[in-house]
């Protein structure tokens, strides 16, 4: 099993040169080049031609490299998909419906050459959260690009006008929603950002939180969150040696072809060989095995 990490998902401005080029030694597993956002109307232009020398440079092999274009009913859209079809992904914001989903991928369609770029859809909107079944199950469409969900905590807050608090109890039927559509249609689903990026503990507790509701991982907005992202989203020592020793077990000759075993005292089912196999690609993928 091969697995891309996406356990620290970078949110780089396209119009910021030096911010790109430090986010080449960075530690986190998807850089994030934003021409929405974090651009202002005055500097697409140049933010686009940043955006694509940097993928031109190839300085971000190593990585998974994605571009959040503006959305798709505005003016800068189509440019942006230009730049953005030689990524890894295109991020599109405002996603509301499996329509957006088929518009996004007749778009890069035009542009693109082959299988590449995968499509990473904005889960921010209120009818993004009602329609989130028939999103994800556009991704069983012949040649679908359709591959990450990223939810936007901030704009579903405003749009929805809920509170926000460090418990996110107002937004939790909602992540639910989108974590469940995610693993429904085998995608990968990235949590929010969280903006006190000052706030070392309050974002080690998002982080936890986040994992223990079955995000893959976090977006973020700051080089400082990418340690603790990738510690709290890849797997413990605890969970690597529990994987192997049942990995080994299944793998005995006495258990092979059985579909319940015993490991360390505890019934273990063909369901736990396969997280298990889960973590052991996620923690060979990043280097911890």
């Amino acid at each position: 099993m091969t697995l891309r990490p996406r356990r620290s998902v970078l949110y780089v401005p396209g119009n910021n040169t030096r911010a790109i080029e430090k986010a080449v030694g960075l530690a986190a597993d998807v850089i994030i080049i934003d021409l929405e956002d974090a651009v202002a109307p005055q500097l697409k232009t140049e933010a686009r031609k940043y955006a694509a020398s940097a993928i031109r440079s190839g300085a971000f092999a190593k990585k998974e490299l994605v571009v959040r274009i503006n959305g798709l009913d505005t003016e800068e859209a189509a440019e942006d998909l230009v730049v953005a079809a030689a990524a890894d992904a295109v991020l599109v914001p405002k996603i509301d419906s499996a329509e957006d989903i088929r518009r996004a991928e007749a778009g890069i369609g035009a542009v693109a050459e082959g299988p590449r770029p995968a499509l990473w859809a904005m889960i921010e909107t209120p009818k993004a959260v009602l329609n989130i079944a028939s999103i994800a199950a556009a991704a069983t469409a012949p040649g679908a690009r359709l591959s990450c969900f990223v939810l936007g905590t901030n704009d579903l807050a405003k749009d929805t006008r809920v509170q926000m608090t460090a418990s996110r109890l107002s937004l939790l039927p909602w992540i639910s929603q989108t974590v469940l559509a995610a693993r429904a249609y085998d995608l990968s689903v990235l949590d929010g950002v969280f903006n006190a990026f000052k706030d070392a503990d309050g974002f080690l507790a998002e982080c936890r939180q986040g994992r223990g509701l079955g995000f893959d991982g976090k977006t973020l907005i700051h080089p400082n969150q990418v340690p603790v992202a990738n510690q709290v989203f890849g797997p413990t020592e605890a969970e690597i040696v529990e994987a192997r020793a049942i990995i080994e077990a299944f793998a005995a000759p006495e258990n092979r072809g059985r579909g319940v075993i015993t490991v360390d005292g505890r019934m273990v089912e063909l369901l736990h060989l396969a997280e298990a196999q889960r973590v052991m690609a996620l923690a060979r993928a990043t280097g911890m095995v």
